[in-house]
């Protein structure tokens, strides 16, 4: 029987007030159902984020390297469930085992970092223009944050959003979508195991439609933390700026890689698969596009091509497994859907793919045949727009500059990659290039958890998750300047006393 999921909220497990249901589904064999969870609706929502509310100050009291020892409790959990939790996350989501274990690993490399915060969330100190003076800042929570997170990463990035939310004294309802609630059920029930005080993590499952709408559109909450389509993040953000609270949206990305003519192509051909075609193209840094120097496109296609019709698809717990299924079968009718603009509308030849991949077992999942497209214009649809699967389009370019025009010519702004030997082209196109990910002579995925991680343009509205300078702690605290005159008279800066 499939496992029976409950809501966490105020530190206990309960079902939906409306006592209804949904299931969420193996993508590789649809056949297997993952768990049956809460279809929550605005009552659940309101109880967690009151539950958040009521729990705020009393977890803002307790000092950051305490909130930053339970955190660590978790992370020791994390890392010796995360072979069990790895193969969840290939079941449920879909991408291979290594993949899966890597989800987790990030996670886990993620709350070791961020409860290591709680012993730094560092402010600043700087001096007064005035005598006897003294200016600081420091850091404060926001207070409840709502954190809404997709299914392509289902451990990683809500462990991007909760540590930190978490060790800056925020209370959090969390939720997840529903295509991978069994993942943020398991990792929510790792705080719940080390004794996180009621009501300061909430857990909420639903529909978008429902659960995540009457989330957004809350009263209650202090900020908002959202990955997820620029079409919903207009959304999100359309809703929460009038009410003049934190929103922090990472959204989606139309990334690039370009190889130049003095590349070393096998190691840029190795970099365009893992991009193109690693978690079945189903990641925002996803290279959907390689932008190739015209004296080496030929040579490039032919071995790029090669290597994709390789690629062994299947369901991702089997042993050499490449390239695992889409996520639904939506997914599936998106990725059709482009295919057939790139050839009635856009006419572009088609080199391999282009087709559901149903042999054996895999004709009860959601599987696709990695697709790639020759010598495709700027302006071509799929050159253009997220497609969110194994699509890949080849892009020749003339010069230098001709690359880089063509890189930076969509709306997106999120991961970009160049493969060359010139470490001058390298350092300009590292400047030149919109993004606020770049890669040198490795591939546009594979951010690390040390590094803020975000875009330009549509892909985010400036914010960063994970960790560095400028990256989430900017979002789950506010800044606060404290200044202390101990001069025993007013003192007035900027004006000039007689």
């Amino acid at each position: 029987m499939p496992k029976q999921y409950l809501n966490y909220i105020n530190g206990k497990w309960v079902t939906a007030v409306s006592r209804k249901t949904f299931k969420s589904l193996n993508p590789a064999n649809t056949k297997d159902i993952v768990g049956i969870f809460p279809r929550s609706d605005a009552r659940d929502v309101d109880h967690a984020v009151r539950a958040a509310k009521k729990a705020f100050s009393k977890w803002k009291a307790i000092p950051a390297p305490k909130r930053g020892e339970l955190l660590f409790e978790v992370a020791e959990l994390l890392r010796k469930r995360k072979t069990k939790l790895g193969d969840l996350v290939t079941r449920e989501m879909g991408k291979v085992k290594k993949e899966g274990h890597g989800d987790v690993q990030e996670a886990v490399d993620m709350a070791y970092y961020m409860a290591a915060e709680g012993r730094r969330l560092h402010g600043q100190t700087m001096p007064s223009e005035l005598r006897n003076k003294s200016i600081r800042t420091v850091r404060e929570p926001v207070g409840v944050f709502a954190l809404i997170t997709p299914w392509n990463f289902p451990v990683a990035i809500p462990a991007w959003k909760i540590f930190p939310a978490l060790v800056c004294g925020n209370t959090v309802v969390f939720k997840p979508s529903n295509y991978t609630a069994a993942c943020a059920a398991e990792f929510v029930s790792l705080f719940d195991e080390i004794g996180i005080p009621p009501g300061v993590l909430n857990l909420v499952h639903g529909y978008g439609s429902e659960a995540g709408e009457a989330l957004i559109n809350h009263n209650g909450l202090n900020g908002i933390s959202f990955t997820g389509s620029s079409a919903v993040g207009r959304h999100v953000a359309e809703i929460v700026a009038p009410k003049f609270i934190k929103h922090c949206l990472e959204m989606g990305g139309k990334n690039v890689v370009i190889v130049m003519d003095d590349a070393d192509i096998d190691l840029a051909v190795d970099g365009c698969i893992w991009a193109g075609f690693g978690t079945t193209g189903q990641r925002c840094t996803a290279a959907s596009r390689v932008v190739i120097h015209k004296k080496v496109y030929n040579t490039f296609r032919e071995k790029f091509v090669k290597r994709a019709r390789k690629l062994k698809i299947g369901n991702g717990l089997k042993k050499g497994i490449e390239m695992g299924p889409l996520i639904n079968e939506d997914a599936v009718k998106k990725v059709e859907k482009y295919i057939d603009i790139a050839k009635k509308r856009d006419k572009v030849r088609m080199l391999c793919g282009g087709k559901r991949h149903t042999q054996g077992e895999c004709k009860y999942g959601h599987f696709f045949q990695p697709t790639i497209y020759d010598n495709v214009k700027p302006k071509h649809v799929i050159a253009c727009e997220e497609i969110f699967g194994p699509v890949v389009a080849l892009m020749k370019a003339d010069n230098f500059e001709h690359a880089i025009k063509i890189a930076n010519g969509v709306e997106y702004g999120l991961s970009s990659a160049i493969f060359t030997r010139d470490v001058n082209r390298a350092e300009y196109a590292a400047r030149a290039l919109e993004a606020g990910i770049v890669y040198i002579n490795t591939a546009t995925i594979g951010a690390e958890i040390q590094a803020p991680f975000g875009g330009v343009k549509r892909t985010g509205n400036g914010h960063r998750e994970a960790g560095g300078i400028g990256g989430a702690l900017e979002t789950y605290t506010e800044m606060k300047v404290i200044t202390i005159d101990y001069s025993g008279k007013i003192q007035k800066a900027q004006i000039q006393e007689d």
